[in-house]
């Protein structure tokens, strides 16, 4: 109708016009018969007026577009619309949502036109008369708004529209099934793929760079430490207080048997807060989540490699393909690392802690039909290390030590698991096999002089096994969710530790010989859990949990002396078969109330635990026993996105209050061999910040802050209060700001700002690093294909501490990396 009444339209003014040119025409025919001469200068002057009349009578008449056609190009498609008369068309356009719509005025179009899906990224394409004298084009992106230029032209108008680039769905299993993380009740940071990438994170310490209040000390590999709001593995004598698990295998002792390479990574996921009920004991901190790339449907092969300052080198390739389409695919991938190092042995003319690591992995992915599929992975590697450098705290030049012996830190991983889900109708249950066996060893120059006084060497082979269990409620559930399981892990750990006392150190008091101590950890958990949540109205979510923990430990333990002369003679605290048993209910409790779509807010409490324990290195029963440490955690919270989802804003505030705390202190002989508890509280916030200002341009930003404080802490050995210190690698805050661009034509950079505040190294705050930043940046190209990167780590060289205690003879200090520098290659087919 609209079609037909605007040729309506045009036909009057056509036939208006054409009525007074005849008109005019017969009036100077007339003209010429009556005087017959040319008509008049007053009469030729009317004649123009009315000549212009019906000009503008003929412009006010739609231009008619009697053509479009569209045409796919690289980044989109182009529309070419074509005017009878080669007239050009003017345009103005708006956008809502995912639509930009195009109105040209003074125009009719003759065929309407209306296509879905005509190139990748655009749902729909639709041309209509609008009104009389409008033509409107309508086009619907498929993942955000496409962007269009309009170049008026002669024969018409031409419409360049680029589809918007999809966005990373960001999918979670913080709480045990796929959600938004936006949907979770839990203070969190979620980490993609691309993002993992964008940023060169292959490490628990780039992890932290992107994570408020995850800290982790970035020197040499092994004996690190790591806190996650103040709470962490300072104490690592015992268990952890952060839970860390690679594809669904659990690792014990993280500063020990961390795999020194991340890489193929899917998913990153880091949970701040008590975790007790999904996850059980020792994730009282937190949780870290690290999910490996899935085999893929079709072909995939990536390859690349870098080269920098110290002879680093890297090298990382990845094949996966399906061998059955859509039931049996593979993916294959592995990671080698290395380079020299940062530190100078003057004493031995050679480098003290070069770094070297090679890892691979094994994934298979079964599809046996729409309901069930079976996943099985495998990752081996290995570290291979120089010995972690410790100078005096005052000497000027921070990176010459002057070991006597080289030392070395080998860790080495095989870690299998098996991953059997269903996903019905009615129900989902998932079943989670999975072993972790795991080896440190290390030889060291214990006294850290040029002297040849103290030598230690230990092996520490670690063996997990674990089955979970969970049944649940479909995804498609809604109203009402529900979660039960249950959980088992067995794990045997040894302990075999040797200490040579040299000739030399005879003048210090030391007896001449090896001191040895052997101890054998069999540890066992038993765990069942549930977990539900109601939404009584729409915006209302309710979440109840608990978890019984049940865990028993047993202690075997031989020490002895070998006197050059002598021989060997036992010492020490003999233990057969000692047994600390445990066992916890571990609730949980969130509200979360949706405000509107994009806003959401939460409250939570929660409890955590870390069992109680034995020290092995002790050799006094009194200080045999570690009492469990227990804490309550509440949480408030604000999710919410803006500007059409490119903008997300998260806050959270926490407090705790930790009873038990489990703290590891040095005898008498500055051995750190001893095991007490007391009082802590903790508070803090933190806030996310990640906004897309314009296309291709990110900013990343985060703060934490951290208030760990002994409340109740008195040394029981030696009566010093340490009420209102702050706790251990606990720094008060950390940020991260990082801004990324990468541009149509192939360019990209991004700059990455780290903060991190004041922290200690032992309870009484003497020793401590002050505040500092740390600035890496990468810049290249990029092509369909292939990319090349110049990056740089540390820019400005700073140097500051990582670890420091107090040694035999003076302050010691570990630092943090140097400046690195090099060049990076990334192909993907």
């Amino acid at each position: 109708m609209i079609s037909i009444q605007a040729n309506r339209v045009a036909w009057a003014t056509l036939s208006l016009c054409a009525s007074v040119l005849v008109q005019h025409q017969s009036a100077i025919s007339a003209e010429r018969d009556f005087e017959g001469t040319a008509p008049s200068i007053s009469r030729r002057t009317e004649l123009e007026q009315l000549s212009t009349q019906a000009k503008d009578l003929l412009a006010q008449a739609p231009i008619q577009i009697i053509n479009s056609e569209i045409r796919s190009i690289a980044t989109g498609f182009t529309l070419n619309l074509q005017t009878a008369n080669g007239e050009p068309l003017q345009a103005v356009s708006s956008k809502s949502g995912n639509t930009l719509t195009i109105d040209i005025a003074n125009a009719q179009v003759q065929q309407a036109l209306n296509r879905r899906n005509p190139v990748s990224g655009i749902a729909s394409i639709e041309i209509i008369n609008q009104s009389a004298n409008q033509v409107r084009i309508t086009i619907v992106g498929m993942s955000g708004i496409p962007e269009g230029t309009i170049s008026s032209t002669q024969p018409g108008l031409t419409i360049g529209v680029v589809a918007a680039e999809p966005e990373e769905e960001v999918v979670v299993t913080a709480e045990k099934r796929p959600e938004n993380p936006q949907n979770v009740p839990i203070s969190l940071t979620t980490l993609t793929r691309q993002q993992i990438e964008d940023a060169n994170i292959n490490s628990v310490r780039k992890i932290a760079t992107q994570t408020p209040n995850l800290f982790t000390s970035v020197g040499d590999r092994s004996f690190t430490f790591q806190t996650i709001r103040g709470l962490g593995n300072s104490n690592y004598l015992v268990r952890d207080a952060i839970s860390f698990y690679l594809d669904d295998v659990p690792y014990e002792n993280i500063h020990q048997y961390l795999p020194g390479e991340l890489f193929d990574l899917e998913r990153v996921e880091v949970l701040r807060g008590p975790q007790g009920t999904l996850y059980g004991r020792s994730s009282q901190a937190g949780v870290i989540n690290v999910i490996s790339r899935p085999p893929a449907n079709k072909p995939e092969f990536q390859i690349a490699g870098g080269y920098g300052n110290v002879n680093q080198r890297q090298a990382f390739l990845s094949i996966s393909d399906a061998v059955i389409p859509d039931q049996l695919a593979f993916r294959l991938s592995g990671a080698y690392n290395a380079r020299d190092g940062f530190t100078r042995n003057v004493l031995l003319g050679e480098n003290a802690n070069p770094q070297e690591s090679l890892f691979g992995r094994a994934n298979v992915l079964w599809t046996p039909s729409k309901d069930w599929t079976v996943s099985f992975n495998v990752n081996g590697g290995r570290n291979n290390d120089g010995d972690n450098t410790f100078v005096p705290i005052t000497q000027s030049n921070r990176f010459e030590s002057q070991s006597n012996i080289p030392g070395s830190l080998d860790v080495s991983i095989n870690t299998q698991s098996l991953k059997i889900a269903y996903e019905g109708a009615g129900v989902n249950v998932t079943s989670i096999t999975a072993r972790n066996q795991t080896q440190l060893s290390y030889t060291q120059d214990t006294d850290y002089t040029p002297d040849d006084l103290l030598r230690s060497r230990a092996d520490l082979p670690s063996t997990i096994w674990s089955q979970e269990i969970r049944i649940q409620s479909p995804k498609t559930a809604e109203r009402f969710r529900w979660l039960v399981g249950g959980y088992y892990q067995s794990r045997s750990l040894d302990l075999l530790l040797s200490t040579e006392n040299t000739p030399q150190v005879a003048a210090l008091g030391f007896p001449v010989g090896i001191d040895r101590t052997d101890a054998r950890f069999n540890q066992t958990t038993y765990a069942a859990f549930g977990q539900v949540e109601f939404q009584p109205i729409q915006p209302l979510t309710l979440t109840a949990g608990l978890r019984y923990e049940t865990s028993r430990e047993q202690l075997n333990r031989t020490s002895s002396f070998t006197d050059p002369v002598l021989g060997e003679t036992p010492t020490g605290l003999a233990l057969t078969n000692s047994v600390v048993d445990g066992d916890i209910l571990l609730p949980r409790f969130a509200a979360q109330y949706r405000f509107s779509p994009n806003i959401m807010a939460y409250a939570s409490a929660a409890r955590g635990y870390k069992p109680g324990s034995q020290n092995y290195a002790t050799n006094d029963p009194a200080t045999l026993l570690v009492r469990p440490e227990k804490l309550w955690s509440y949480e408030v919270g604000v999710k919410s996105n803006w500007f059409d989802n490119r903008l997300s804003a998260n806050l959270a505030v926490f407090w705790s209050n930790v009873d038990d705390y489990q703290i590891l202190l040095p005898d008498s002989t500055g051995l750190t061999n001893l095991i007490a508890n007391g009082g802590v509280k903790t508070n803090g916030i933190e806030l996310e910040i990640v906004a897309k200002p314009a296309k291709g341009f990110d900013l990343i930003a985060g703060f934490g802050y951290t208030n760990a404080r002994f409340t109740n802490y008195t040394n029981p050995f030696t009566g010093q209060s340490f009420n209102g210190n702050k706790l251990t690698y606990a720094p008060e805050f950390t940020f991260n700001l990082g801004a990324q661009y990468r541009s149509p034509d192939g360019f990209f950079g991004r700059v990455d700002w780290q903060g991190i505040g004041t922290y200690f190294f032992n309870d009484s705050n003497t020793l401590k690093q002050a505040p500092f930043s740390l600035i890496n940046a990468r810049i290249g190209y990029e092509w369909k294909n292939t990319g090349i990167y110049f990056f740089v780590n540390n820019l400005f060289d700073k140097q500051y501490i990582t670890t420091a205690f107090t040694g035999f003879f003076a302050d010691l200090a570990s630092y943090g990396d140097r400046r690195t520098f090099g060049i990076q290659v990334r192909s993907t087919f």
